[in-house]
């Protein structure tokens, strides 16, 4: 439950359903009171069910299940809007997972900065089957980060998203512009 507000009544009162003869019994009524009392935050919270699935309108101590069930880990140090944010695109990013365009999506969500992903491999064709292949044999990836001053434990955190978020096989490495 989400917890208890003072004087919130019912909107659906147990003793308006009995019986107008029962209804009148001051010993009834305070005994339903008690149970409308209890009630009161079951109803509220079933009234404003669609409220809690929304990342946008959720209360931020739900917004961490709401994330399990996406499959999104939320770091507690990010800001607000950040894990909103991030818990609501969540369908989106993991149809880009894997790609450059992915990658700077999740990362401008939660750091809030402009990113840019680098990588050195490509694709290409050629009429002729003695050209050279695009990029380099030494598979790498930067992801430059600009706008935002990140604390050695916020960069580590990144490092630790982007190594989950990028394919398994590239290293990487992750600079912060200052500007």
């Amino acid at each position: 439950m989400r917890g208890a507000l003072p004087d919130l009544r019912s909107p659906h009162p147990l003793v308006d359903h009995l019986p107008a003869l029962y209804q009148e019994d001051a010993f009834t009524r305070r005994l339903l009171g008690a149970f409308d009392d209890g009630l009161v935050p079951i109803f509220i919270s079933l009234d404003n069910l669609d409220a809690y699935f929304d990342p946008r309108l959720a209360p931020e101590d739900f917004l961490e299940w709401l994330a399990g069930w996406v499959g999104i880990a939320l770091d507690e140090s990010w800001p607000l809007a950040s894990r909103q944010g991030l818990v609501g695109r969540a369908v989106d990013l993991y149809h880009l997972r894997g790609t450059a365009k992915g990658l700077t999506t999740q990362l401008e969500l939660v750091t809030g900065g402009t990113i840019e992903v680098i990588e050195n491999g490509g694709s290409a064709w050629s009429q002729n089957p003695e050209s050279s292949l695009p990029g380099s044999a030494d598979l790498n990836l930067v992801v430059r980060i600009t706008g935002v001053s990140l604390r050695p434990a916020e960069l580590k955190r990144l490092d630790e998203l982007v190594a989950v978020a990028k394919p398994a096989h590239i290293p990487h490495q992750i600079e912060v512009v200052r500007g």
